[in-house]
C-alpha cells in the first residue's frame, strides 16, 4: 500500500488542476456569451453603407424596370397575339373608344324596405298554425289587397325586384300558393 504521505501529494495536485479546468471553462462561456451579444452588432459605418448602396442599386433596377414596362411596346405571348403598349397610348385609345360608346342611361335605384319585427317562433297554447300566417313583410304572399287594384297601379306602387345573394336566397321561405 501507498504511504498516506504520497495520497495527500496527489489529492493537492489534482485539485489546483479541477479548479484550473473550471477557471477556463468559466472563461470559454463568457467568450461565447459576448460573441453572442457583439455578433449581431453592426459592424460600422462601412457595413451599413455598402448595404444602402446595395439598396439603392436595386430600387434603380427595378424603377427602370417599371418606366420600361410602362413606354415601352413588346411582346407579351407572340403565340396568342399578346403585346404590351406604353400606357399613355393605351390611355388615348380608351378615351377613343369610350367617346364613341353611347352612354346607357342609369336604371332606377332600389331602397330596400322597412322590415317589420319577427312574428314569435312558436304559435300561442291552444292556436293551431296557419299554413300563411308565419310568412315576412316582404313576401310576395303578403300583396293580396293589391291584387284587386289595376297592373299599373301594382307596379307604380311595389318596387323594382332586387337581385339577393344566393345565401339569401336560399334561406328565404318560399311564397305559400293557396288553390
Amino acid at each position: 500500500m501507498a504511504d498516506p504521505e504520497s495520497l495527500r501529494q496527489i489529492a493537492h495536485s489534482r485539485a489546483p488542476l479541477s479548479t484550473w479546468l473550471g477557471v477556463m471553462l468559466l472563461f470559454a462561456l463568457f467568450g461565447v456569451i459576448v460573441l453572442a451579444v457583439i455578433g449581431p452588432m453592426p459592424r460600422g459605418s462601412d457595413y451599413e453603407e455598402t448595404r444602402a448602396k446595395k439598396r439603392m442599386e436595386q430600387l434603380k433596377s427595378v424603377r427602370e424596370d417599371a418606366e420600361k414596362a410602362l413606354n415601352t411596346y413588346a411582346w407579351v405571348d407572340k403565340n396568342k397575339g399578346v403585346v404590351r403598349i406604353p400606357i399613355s397610348r393605351a390611355i388615348e385609345l380608351t378615351t377613343a373608344e369610350l367617346a364613341q360608346q353611347k352612354p346607357a342611361p342609369a336604371g332606377p335605384i332600389a331602397t330596400p324596405q322597412a322590415q317589420s319585427p319577427a312574428p314569435p317562433t312558436s304559435p300561442a297554447p291552444g292556436a293551431s298554425p296557419k299554413a300563411g300566417a308565419a310568412q315576412p313583410a316582404g313576401s310576395p304572399s303578403t300583396s293580396a289587397p293589391a291584387a284587386s287594384a289595376s297592373p299599373a297601379a301594382q307596379t307604380a306602387a311595389s318596387p323594382p325586384p332586387v337581385a339577393q345573394p344566393a345565401s339569401s336566397a336560399l334561406a328565404s321561405p318560399s311564397p305559400a300558393t293557396t288553390p
